[in-house]
């Protein structure tokens, strides 16, 4: 342990020199529980716009009973919080769920996200909180309801370093086309491939504080531009800068909405079921935390493939990364029992990061079940556009477009049962009436006879 604690003491001491207290904002459970619903695709149900041809609906129509259950739980928990605030609450459960669709199982070749297009990506996350949801209900584990941090800062434009990656990756783009990874830290990772992984500690024995601190200011300034010189950065200094890029994100890596979720898988006793449970989370980040992951992952894997140099086992490298992509939160002074909690939390840290290295190829893939859902939503999805299609082009034929002005007035009990009517400002009722009665009159004034001659 005496590894974590250093690398977290570390992590004190740099935010100690910055003279920086962040305060972090919460949500409290309506919001948790309405977040949950918005990230599931299903913020409609919270706002009550939810109709048979919604947004939603596709997605709700393939759900299984278990799946419909736990939306059920989490719509149901929205509608009691507000109902303790004296909100309103949303459409009832029942109102919602009128049909449920088994889905079959499917066996295929084997897909990776990347396979997909971004639309499936979208349903696919959907469907993987959901599911992921209702497996750990299933499991009998809980998420903690306590209140969920958000990000510590919006944070900033310029630089390197604590800027959110979609910014990064945009920046990138312009001189990298399809750039997956920002190029700063895939920098950072080629230099330790090039000339770290042989390094004895390496990640684990820390370069110089105030060398740290210089070498941030100076790629914050100087990177974009090109202007910065890798020759003068050491294996440790780039191990250490590495690190300091992934704790300053302004939103966790693994995202500050699911960080709960990874605590809550070590409740689960099954090695199996917790790396089931992290890949539906895996499966749930946005692209750009997705591919940094996968970059990452994939160099601690290196790392650890030359450990009989570098003396970084898997475990030693879970140690040392665990902080870094699990923060601590608490403070200096802690009680014996906050101690021993921090421990246990701890050891748990690095257990997650190290089944994640472990089984990161499995990560990537998307299970067969779940690929059957996203199949079944796009074909409903298609179902009801063509129905709606169709149901356009009818109406189109049989109610021709009026001119701005005119109206469609019916009279069933008339001979003449529709007429259309231009309106000015004289126009009265009894005037159309009076139209009515003209031309149903002309409907029904006897025809003279054809003559001999004709006939």
């Amino acid at each position: 342990m005496e590894t974590y604690w250093r690398e977290v003491q570390n992590i004190k001491d740099e935010e100690e020199e910055r003279e920086e207290e962040e305060e972090e904002a919460c949500l409290d459970e309506a919001e948790l529980e309405e977040a949950w619903l918005s990230e599931a695709g299903l913020s409609s149900l919270v706002t009550g716009s939810a109709t048979e041809d919604g947004p939603a609906d596709a997605l709700l129509s393939t759900l299984t009973r278990q799946q419909v259950a736990t939306v059920t739980q989490r719509l149901e928990n929205y509608k009691q919080t507000l109902r303790k605030k004296n909100r309103p609450a949303p459409t009832h459960v029942q109102d919602i769920f009128t049909a449920v669709i088994q889905l079959p199982s499917s066996r295929g070749v084997l897909v990776r996200v990347e396979d997909l297009s971004p639309a499936d990506v979208t349903q696919l996350g959907f469907i993987s909180l959901i599911e992921l949801s209702t497996f750990l209900s299933s499991l009998g584990v809980q998420t903690p309801k306590t209140k969920t941090h958000r990000h510590r800062a919006p944070g900033k434009d310029s630089g390197v370093f604590g800027v959110p990656l979609p910014s990064l990756l945009e920046r990138d783009r312009k001189l990298y086309s399809g750039e997956t990874v920002p190029a700063v830290f895939r920098k950072l990772l080629c230099i330790l491939e090039q000339t770290g992984l042989d390094t004895e500690g390496i990640l684990r024995v820390p370069g110089s504080a105030a060398r740290l601190k210089f070498l941030r200011r100076e790629l914050d300034k100087k990177f974009s531009a090109g202007q910065f010189d890798w020759s003068t950065v050491r294996p440790q200094e780039a191990s250490g800068l590495m690190k300091m890029f992934l704790r300053d994100l302004p939103s966790p890596l693994l995202t500050s909405m699911h960080l709960p979720a990874y605590t809550a898988l070590l409740g689960i006793p099954s090695q199996v079921h917790q790396v089931q449970a992290l890949h539906l989370l895996t499966l749930l980040l946005p692209e750009a935390n997705r591919h940094l992951l996968k970059v990452l992952l994939s160099f601690l894997s290196e790392v650890v493939s030359h450990q009989e140099k570098n003396r970084m086992s898997l475990w030693n490298v879970s140690m040392v990364i665990a902080p870094n992509l699990f923060p601590s939160r608490h403070g200096n002074k802690r009680t014996v029992a906050q101690q021993q909690q921090e421990m246990e939390e701890a050891v748990g840290a690095a257990h997650l990061v190290q089944l994640l290295v472990a089984h990161r190829d499995l990560l990537w893939t998307v299970p067969c079940f779940l690929l059957s859902q996203v199949r079944q939503v796009n074909q409903v999805t298609r179902h009801k556009k063509g129905l709606k299609k169709r149901q356009d082009k009818s109406n189109k034929n049989q109610v021709p477009s009026l001119w701005e002005g005119v109206i469609r007035v019916h009279a069933p009990l008339h001979s003449k049962v529709s007429m259309a009517v231009q309106l000015d400002g004289h126009t009265r009722a009894k005037d159309v009436i009076a139209r009515f009665q003209y031309e149903n009159s002309w409907l029904l004034k006897p025809r003279p006879q054809a003559s001999q001659h004709w006939a």
